[in-house]
């Protein structure tokens, strides 16, 4: 058990959980933890709730759903009750990062911020804006699968083309790294006069997480995170892992990846992996023990190889970072003249353009803010490519929606199915007619969404 810090000691430290909502492989937090300790001072954990992601964006809806919230709340939720437990506390505020922390700074004395490094536009901007107001900032980058020093590259050099990057990696021999030991103790809090004083004029909310509202349960979910085993937080994460792996599923990944529904066509990691309720290194360790007892397989090698995709466009961000965002994207091919379409894109998005393929994904999308990866695919390249569709609007749809948006996948996966990313074959159209042929042949998944069948 912890008490509160004598606070005639050193300043303390403020530590910022942003996508790392775990005490599992936190070097940032293992860092905060240790500073705190050599100095013999407090140490207060906060989580901000962004005021931006209920802010309209600029394609006429909210940025960010309940469903995404939801799911974040519960995230935030497990993790101040394992503080709790370790004797400590969340902090959860709500309002502009930027604005609320460099308050929580000044009224609170402390010496340094200590977070993880997210190497997005907005997310670097974040950190940008409390620096400029004097604030220390220490950011640890902890989010992908391979460290950097493991590359046999700079971040910033990284390959343009993912089989390059791919090749050059597994020549170089660079393995995943090991996840950091769990979180099991952690420093004392302020004392109360110095929390009392911190909070002052501060928004403050609670970290438990409000009951979801009935939409959020549908039965149809490839992802039924309304169940207690499917729960946002990252202690049912790991429980998820250890039963993926227990049940013999990585061995059958590659054949069943690219189902539609259903619980175990995939490994489901991708929502808790969102939040860092989970860590590709944490998960990836369970599959290298899985490969040590029941030996490796082209499935097992395939979850690797997905999460090289995932390293590679965080490497990306490094390399070209606010370019990522730019209409014309990564890309020197000449723009096509075409406007955004504003009918056709509310049509897509509200699953009524016709085609029922498409509109039954879409339909899922919405009513349970997840989809199989192959839909996914087929969903940008029907905005795109047979609508003609500004890329942007959709990688802010799905930015909304999705339980597990990840903005450094949403934007590389976006670009490269849009022909404004780094795959030197350009565009990447699918036959919605044939990917429905080929993934849904019987017809089901249309029927289950309420879509009728053919177009």
């Amino acid at each position: 058990m912890t008490h509160p810090a004598d606070t005639a000691k050193a300043p303390g430290l403020v530590f910022w959980f942003r996508n790392d909502l775990r005490l599992h492989d936190n070097p940032a937090l293992l860092q905060a933890v240790a500073e705190a300790e050599r100095l013999q001072t407090w140490l207060l954990p906060v989580f901000v709730h962004d005021t931006a992601w209920l802010q309209q964006s600029p394609w006429g809806f909210v940025r960010t759903s309940p469903h995404r919230l939801q799911w974040t709340a519960m995230a935030v939720q497990d993790v101040a009750e394992q503080l709790a437990s370790l004797g400590s506390r969340l902090l959860v505020l709500e309002g502009e990062p930027g604005t609320v922390l460099a308050s929580l700074m000044a009224q609170s004395g402390a010496a340094a911020l200590v977070c993880e490094d997210v190497a997005a536009p907005w997310e670097q901007a974040q950190v940008a804006a409390l620096r400029e107001q004097g604030v220390a900032v220490q950011t640890v980058w902890q989010s992908s699968w391979m460290a950097p020093e493991s590359l046999p590259f700079a971040p910033q050099e990284v390959p343009d083309q993912f089989s390059s990057f791919r090749r050059a990696v597994e020549r170089h021999g660079a393995e995943a790294t090991r996840p950091a030991k769990a979180v099991s103790r952690m420093p004392a809090l302020p004392a109360p006069p110095v929390l009392d004083v911190a909070l002052q004029g501060l928004p403050l909310r609670s970290a438990s997480a409000p009951r979801p509202p009935d939409r959020m349960n549908d039965p149809r979910s490839a992802f039924p995170w309304a169940q207690p085993a499917f729960d946002g937080g990252e202690r049912a994460a790991l429980r998820h892992v250890a039963q993926y792996c227990s049940r013999d599923l990585p061995h059958s990944y590659k054949s069943t990846r690219n189902g539609l529904q259903g619980v175990d066509y995939s490994t489901k990691w991708s929502p808790w992996l969102a939040t860092g309720a989970l860590s590709a290194r944490q998960a990836w360790a369970a599959i290298a023990s899985f490969e040590a007892t029941h030996g490796a397989s082209d499935s097992t090698y395939w979850i690797g190889f997905e999460l090289l995709w995932r390293d590679h466009f965080r490497w990306l961000h490094h390399k070209y970072g606010a370019r990522m965002y730019w209409r014309s994207g990564l890309s020197d091919a000449p723009m096509l003249a075409s406007k955004h379409h504003a009918k056709r894109f509310d049509s897509w998005r509200q699953g009524q353009t016709g085609h029922a393929f498409i509109d039954a994904g879409m339909r899922e999308l919405n009513a349970t803010g997840y989809s199989s990866n192959r839909l996914r695919q087929n969903l940008a390249s029907y905005l795109v490519h047979d609508l003609g569709g500004d890329w942007r609007a959709g990688a802010a749809w799905f930015e909304a929606q999705l339980i597990d948006f990840d903005v450094y996948n949403n934007q590389g996966n976006w670009l490269y199915l849009s022909g404004r990313g780094t795959d030197p074959r350009g565009s990447r159209r699918f036959n919605p007619d044939k990917q429905a042929h080929d993934y849904d042949a019987d017809g089901r998944f249309r029927a289950l969404w309420g879509a009728t069948l053919g177009r």
